[in-house]
């Protein structure tokens, strides 16, 4: 039998021990009552597409007005809830990433094993795993620093501590480009704060905030090498410009790590969730609880005749018209969808171009623009924006319909005559060309 001062030691132990623990208990048992929500509400969805149309009459009861049929009823439900209904769709699709990121990436959802890269100084933007705020290792008010660097750098130097990490999550991939190339440009100073736990001022960071977050660094020695375990990043969109930054992201910082973007969204509005993290395209099951869908055939015709969510066919696309909020009716989001399956009888769809109903996957458009590029001695493309001329007005000319293509180019040299008369409108400002492309013609 042990002494008493032994037996004293011994409970001291493990009564540090289980304090110690705590933390990550708590964080198991959230996660696993998350998991189990995320999986029966998945569930539930793929049942809910063996009835698509009565769930969209429920929903477009939601969003009527107080004045029509049903809509004192659903007046009172919404004071009750907090005065609105466009948030009740975010924890279902936070359920849904939580669950999907874990089945794809076991380790994916470790404690503090994710870092959040994103500015947000004028409201915070919920994470893509907010359900499960121990997820993350950097606190929201390190995004909420007015300047953007500054913010980046400081969620930057929080991560740098944690060689566990497993998942990086940018709301944007230019936002996470930036931090990273912060990483490569100043790493000696990076490296000399994680050393000494130190966080140095910086304009536009509040005194009182750096030494609150200061607390959170840990005197710490110095994205594979970094993070060992890492398992995949997590954007918030890669479509159009932003497949630009992922591409350079995949080809340098993040190279072999697979990207993942978990939902659609447009118009402020949640619509889908990609249930196929390891697919390198994405697309988008549709929740028919979490709007009211209209589509457009394309190309669209003269007289305007919607079709439903549960009318639509595989292989054809649609422009979307919109119902997301109480008092926005028929909106025609701008967004053209192309419909690549269904999934117990959900609809699945990727987005596309299209202003003559030709409907290019954006994919596509934006691998032969890099192709045309490519053609031009010395060109590299930093950055392009694509727009319909009819937005453009006078200024899209008076021609048919067509893309106006802006695009910004660094390294440009030793072109042809042809070759110069396509480049129109080119401005050269420290290095870098940005011209517009008119991409005339069917697509």
């Amino acid at each position: 039998m042990l002494p008493v001062p032994a037996l004293a030691v011994a409970a001291v132990v493990v009564v540090v021990a289980a304090v110690a623990a705590v933390p990550a208990l708590r964080h198991r048992l959230s996660r696993s009552a998350l998991r189990r929500a995320g999986a029966r509400y998945r569930r539930r969805l793929e049942l809910l597409g063996t009835d698509v149309r009565l769930r969209q009459e429920r929903r477009l009861r939601r969003l009527l007005p107080p004045g029509t049929a049903r809509g004192e009823r659903r007046a009172a439900e919404r004071e009750a809830s907090g005065g609105e209904l466009r948030g009740s769709c975010s924890p279902c699709g936070s359920l849904l990433y939580l669950d999907t990121l874990h089945a794809a990436f076991p380790q994916a959802l470790v404690p503090r094993g994710t870092a959040l890269l994103s500015w947000a100084p004028h409201h915070r933007r919920a994470p893509a795993g907010w359900a499960l705020p121990s997820l993350y290792c950097t606190p929201a008010e390190a995004g909420a620093v007015p300047p953007r660097a500054a913010a980046l750098r400081v969620q930057l130097l929080l991560a740098l501590q944690h060689r566990g990490l497993r998942v990086l999550e940018a709301a944007l991939p230019a936002e996470l480009l930036d931090a990273l190339q912060t990483l490569r440009s100043s790493w000696p100073e990076l490296a000399q704060e994680l050393a000494l736990g130190t966080l140095r001022p910086q304009h536009g960071l509040p005194e009182g905030l750096r030494l609150q977050l200061q607390e959170l660094l840990t005197p710490n020695g110095i994205v594979r090498r970094l993070w060992p375990q890492l398992e995949v990043v997590v954007v918030g969109t890669v479509q159009g410009t932003e497949q630009l930054y992922c591409d350079a992201l995949r080809q340098a910082e993040c190279k072999g790590l697979p990207f993942y973007c978990p939902f659609y969204s447009t118009a402020g509005a949640l619509l889908g969730v990609n249930l196929w993290p390891e697919e390198p395209a994405p697309r988008f099951l549709l929740g028919p609880e979490w709007a009211f869908y209209e589509f457009l055939p394309c190309p669209v015709e003269q007289e305007l005749q919607t079709v439903l969510l549960g009318e639509l066919w595989e292989g054809r696309e649609y422009e979307l018209v919109l119902t997301a909020r109480p008092g926005e009716y028929r909106c025609r989001a701008g967004e053209v969808l192309r419909v690549t399956g269904f999934h117990k009888q959900c609809t699945v769809v990727d987005q596309a171009l299209s202003v003559r109903g030709e409907s290019i996957p954006e994919e596509r458009f934006y691998r032969s623009l890099c192709r045309a590029v490519g053609m031009w001695p010395g060109a590299h493309l930093m950055d392009y924006v694509c727009v319909e001329s009819a937005l453009l007005g006078e200024a899209g000319g008076s021609c048919a319909p067509h893309y106006e293509v802006f695009v910004e180019l660094r390294g440009l040299r030793d072109l042809s005559e042809a070759q110069r008369y396509k480049v129109r409108g080119c401005r050269v400002c420290s290095g870098a060309a940005a011209c517009t492309l008119p991409a005339h013609g069917e697509g």
